[in-house]
């Protein structure tokens, strides 16, 4: 809730998803390699078909610029920390996977960029407080490598979750900024939210940055509708919150539909985009209110039971598995995917893991940092 306002110092709210993950995997290698994954970075095709439809789904990008650009960003950190240069002559092969859908505001590229960073960590025995990098810059220190190294137009929200991990309530004021470097981030309980469901275009393409350069134009230039609009989004994030707290889920799909409305009218259709709004329609044909969990392409979705449902109980929210099943069919016939929200309240921070023997098939190899989406 609240987004996009996190770039607009604004406030959200965000929460870790544990429907997909990215894997990084580092290990010990004379030459420091940085692999290519065989799809994601794709240089080879069987035809110009072939190329033209992995353009069309996946873009231009893959992942294999994101861990070469964090090896820069964490050279400097440890050469800034003053770490002993001889605590990193070893070398290592880096590989990566991860099955977050591709370009619909599922945090993908952060996901990946958090995982490297912690898996190098990880592999050279430092801590981000030996890199003088307290937990509540390590977010700024993620968004950094995909702005100021890749030109990415980002904001801190994907990055602060996935630190943190869990639910999280962001507020991004000028004030804290200035004054702390960074955004008041308070931690909720994950059990206090009811189901939820994630709808997301399979087909779609494009760079989220691509979506927020106008906007942020206007908002610099101080065009009205633009403040008044983060402003109001920003507001959605407390009033969430205070929901939450009070256990009144029926007031979510009110404020879902509000951010939406927001967000559309700042952006426009045009940038919005048909299929996004189609998905927004179609989870309002079944009984949901909805909004995008980024930049476009996916969705979240809450059961609306209309007006005056404020205090129903949250098992209520959840569809049966008849129902989901049916809601699923019908999103996949118009192109889309539908499934319910996977959280772990006990289990809030991403994973780590470190191992010096061979695990067998299919854990992955020694080293690696797992980051939930």
């Amino acid at each position: 809730m609240g987004n996009p306002s996190d770039g607009f110092n604004g406030k959200t709210i965000s929460m870790l998803l544990h429907n997909f993950y990215a894997l990084v995997t580092l290990e010990p290698s004379d030459r420091l390699t940085l692999v290519r994954h065989p799809e994601h970075d794709r240089t080879d095709f069987a035809s110009l078909a072939d190329c033209h439809r992995y353009a069309s789904v996946n873009g231009y990008y893959g992942g294999l610029r994101l861990i070469q650009a964090v090896c820069k960003k964490f050279a400097e950190c440890c050469e800034r920390a003053m770490v002993d240069p001889a605590r990193l002559r070893r070398n290592f092969r880096l590989s990566y996977d991860t099955n977050i859908p591709r370009m619909v505001g599922l945090s993908g590229s952060s996901a990946i960029v958090t995982a490297a960073f912690r898996a190098l960590l990880r592999f050279y025995d430092l801590s981000t407080e030996d890199l003088g990098i307290p937990k509540p810059l390590f977010p700024q220190v993620i968004l950094d490598v995909e702005m100021s190294e890749l030109s990415i137009t980002a904001g801190l929200q994907d990055r602060v979750i996935q630190v943190y991990g869990g639910l999280v309530h962001m507020d991004f004021s000028k004030q804290h900024l200035d004054k702390l470097g960074h955004g008041r981030y308070q931690e909720l309980p994950v059990d206090l939210l009811p189901p939820l469901y994630l709808a997301y275009d399979a087909r779609a393409a494009g760079d989220s940055g691509k979506v927020h350069s106008n906007v942020r134009q206007r908002w610099l230039s101080g065009d009205p509708v633009i403040r008044q609009g983060m402003t109001t989004v920003a507001g959605l994030a407390d009033s969430c919150a205070h929901a939450l707290r009070e256990k009144r889920y029926g007031d979510l799909a009110g404020l879902m539909r509000e951010n939406f409305r927001n967000r559309r009218l700042m952006y426009g259709d045009e940038v919005v985009g048909s299929r996004n709004i189609e998905m927004i329609e179609l989870a309002a044909v079944h009984g949901m209110a909805a909004k995008f969990t980024g930049s476009g392409g996916a969705i979240v979705c809450v059961r609306d039971f209309g007006p005056g449902q404020s205090h129903l109980a949250a098992e209520n929210f959840e569809f049966s598995g008849a129902e989901e099943h049916a809601i699923e069919q019908s999103f996949s016939a118009h192109g889309f995917a539908f499934l319910k929200v996977k959280n772990a309240p006990h289990d809030v921070e991403p994973h780590v893991h470190q191992d010096t023997s061979t695990p067998p098939s299919p854990t992955p190899p020694p080293s690696y940092q797992e980051n939930r989406a």
